[in-house]
């Protein structure tokens, strides 16, 4: 995707394989800094604290990371730890444990001489086909963009939450996949941003792409989309998630569930967006998808320029307040309007996802 007027994905693996670069996505949009990881631990560090975040880019670091971990200790007990240390850093998302168990299949029945060139080989695997399962999501959700465009003989209005763009992934995204698609095939769209606190991915990620490949947006207040689907403002909710369970409920940034409630209730579609390395086979349902807690100071602290131009972190919160911070929540089947994938659309249901997957049977 586009950035500073080049074209460049989310992450830069070495071609020797001593190491990669990411995008230091604490930093945006107020500066673009590249990261050097050369370890496993400054992978895990960075998903930890979320200079890479997004299910898709978080499974392509843990795998680059482990990869680099296989190097330093190419033995059975130095897996163990190398995958342990990394599956713990984010646990909502299971492009991170899929990732991992996908190079561990790939290198573990091979001599210790051979993993490191394997596992490295095995993520880059990874990291191409997500650029092109997401640029696949693009083709698949586009026509639901034109039909809106050509029922309505004007601008189609679309809103989405948090970051599913190709910040949160290799390249394309997986909810920005199809606005891309639509906007370099010339129809006429906007896209209202919710600004997604408590970390603002809206405003300050997707917002910062979608201005940097020149589509029209607008950021507006978490709160605001019930508003604007009530004044007929928004034709389609599009959105990404971190975990499918089987039944096709979704669990996304928290606050999701809430645009879909307000979808619901006012006769606007609700699609979601993923890769297939996002479906979790092994849960019946959302209910038991683990929610990440993660720390007080993201609701209680913001960071942003100041007046002088200089980044500042400042307190939102009264002196003495706790907060809690849920990072994500699940929105059942039931409000989903259907999924897409890859492979292309289907119902939000166990039977939807087996007709495009099959196999998993």
């Amino acid at each position: 995707m586009r950035l500073g007027g080049e074209t460049t994905r989310s992450i830069r693996p070495r071609s020797d394989g001593s190491g990669f670069a990411v995008l230091d996505q604490t930093r945006l949009p107020w500066e673009v800094v590249w990261t050097e990881i050369k370890t496993a631990a400054a992978a895990a560090e960075a998903i930890r604290t979320m200079q890479v975040r997004g299910a898709p880019l978080i499974g392509a670091v843990a795998a680059f990371g482990f990869a680099l971990a296989i190097a330093a200790d190419p033995s059975d007990q130095g897996l163990d730890a190398a995958a342990t240390m990394l599956a713990v850093t984010r646990p909502t998302a299971v492009n991170l444990a899929w990732a991992l168990a996908r190079v561990r299949r790939a290198v573990s029945p091979l001599p210790h001489e051979r993993r490191a060139a394997r596992a490295w080989a095995e993520a880059v695997a990874i990291a191409e086909e997500d650029a092109a399962m997401c640029e696949a999501i693009g083709r698949h959700g586009l026509p639901l963009i034109a039909e809106i465009a050509k029922r309505k003989g004007g601008r189609v209005n679309l809103l989405t939450h948090c970051n599913a763009g190709w910040l949160a992934t290799v390249d394309w995204g997986t909810a920005t996949a199809p606005i891309y698609a639509a906007h370099d095939a010339g129809i006429d769209l906007h896209v209202w941003v919710d600004e997604t606190r408590p970390r603002n991915q809206g405003a300050a990620l997707t917002a910062f792409e979608l201005g940097a490949h020149g589509v029209p947006h607008t950021v507006v207040a978490d709160n605001a989309g019930g508003h604007l689907m009530r004044r007929g403002l928004v034709d389609l909710v599009l959105v990404g998630t971190d975990r499918v369970a089987r039944n096709g409920d979704v669990a996304n940034k928290i606050g999701t569930y809430l645009k879909a409630l307000a979808a619901a209730d006012n006769g606007v579609p609700f699609w979601v967006a993923l890769p297939s390395s996002t479906i979790d086979w092994s849960l019946p349902s959302g209910d038991d998808v683990p929610i990440e807690e993660r720390s007080a100071g993201e609701v209680t602290h913001v960071t942003g320029l100041g007046e002088d131009g200089a980044l500042q972190r400042i307190r939102v919160v009264a002196p003495g307040s706790g907060a809690a911070n849920p990072a994500f929540d699940v929105t059942p089947a039931r409000l989903v309007t259907g999924l897409i994938t890859e492979r292309g659309r289907c119902a939000a249901s166990e039977a939807g996802l087996r007709s495009l997957y099959p196999e998993a049977a």
